[in-house]
Parts: C-alpha cells; structure tokens; sequence
C-alpha cells in the first residue's frame, strides 16, 4: 500500500474559478452586445456588466471563505464518495412550512403585479410560516 498523500487542491479551487471565470465572459459580453446595440439601450449593457461584477463577488467570497476552512473531501483529486458521509445538519423528515413560505413569497410577488394591497396577505402568510419553521422543533413529534 502507498503512503503518498492525497493529492489535494485548495478548498473551494473549483467552485472560486467558475465563478472568476465568469468576469472576463460577461465583460466581453457586454462590450460585443454594446458594440452591436451602438450602445443606444444602455440598460443591458449595463446590466451584463453588474452581471459580471456579481460573479466576480461570489468569486471573491468563495476564494476568502477557502483561504480560511480546512481542504474538503470533495477538494481532493483522489477523494471517495465516502470521505465526505456524516450529519450535515438537523433537518425535518417531513417539514410543510418550506411549502408555506413558497407560497407567501408567490403571493407577495403577485402582489407586486396585481395591486399592493396583495402584499399584505403574502407577508402575513410569510409571518406564519417562518414562525412555524422556526418553532417546529419545540413543539409536536419532533419536539426536544
């Protein structure tokens, strides 16, 4: 049996170059869709290049939050499935309050369309639902 070690990238090489990768992209982007617009709708252009300057944002982020955690399984080029087993979290089994919030959300951007007086039911129902996420472990089945 070999004692080499894994072969390991930074934690969160991966993800931190999609996202880097992104800037250069959008900003060429937005230079050729300016070019073909004669830049007379500024909005897109505009637009692509916050595009770019969104992803370059989530790259930074990515890129401080690797420097500071500890390699992942998932960062080795030689890891297993397996490495990377275990408790993610404390999740509910059978949870209905994701679908309430879902819905208030719906409604608060329906309301948004229709008329704001909508709004207030969807924030409402929003109150109710993430009150219920919150407390759902202190009361019920899955109460401790």
């Amino acid at each position: 049996m070999s004692t080499k070690p894994k072969r390991q990238r930074p934690p969160m090489f991966t993800e931190t170059l999609v996202f880097l990768a992104l800037v250069p992209f959008f900003a060429i982007v937005a230079v050729v869709y300016g070019q073909l617009t004669g830049y007379a709708e500024p909005v897109g252009f505009v637009g692509v290049l916050m595009l770019g300057g969104l992803a370059g944002l989530t790259g930074f982020f990515l890129w401080m939050t690797g420097r500071r955690i500890d390699p992942r399984p998932e960062d080795s080029l030689t890891g297993n499935i397996a490495e990377g087993a275990g408790d993610y979290g404390e999740f509910s089994p059978h949870s209905w309050w994701p679908l309430v919030l879902g819905i208030a959300a719906a409604i608060v951007f329906l309301g948004v369309a229709v008329g704001w007086w909508v709004c207030v039911f969807g924030v409402v129902l929003g109150i109710i639902g993430l009150v219920g996420l919150i407390f759902e472990f202190s009361r019920g089945q899955h109460a401790h």
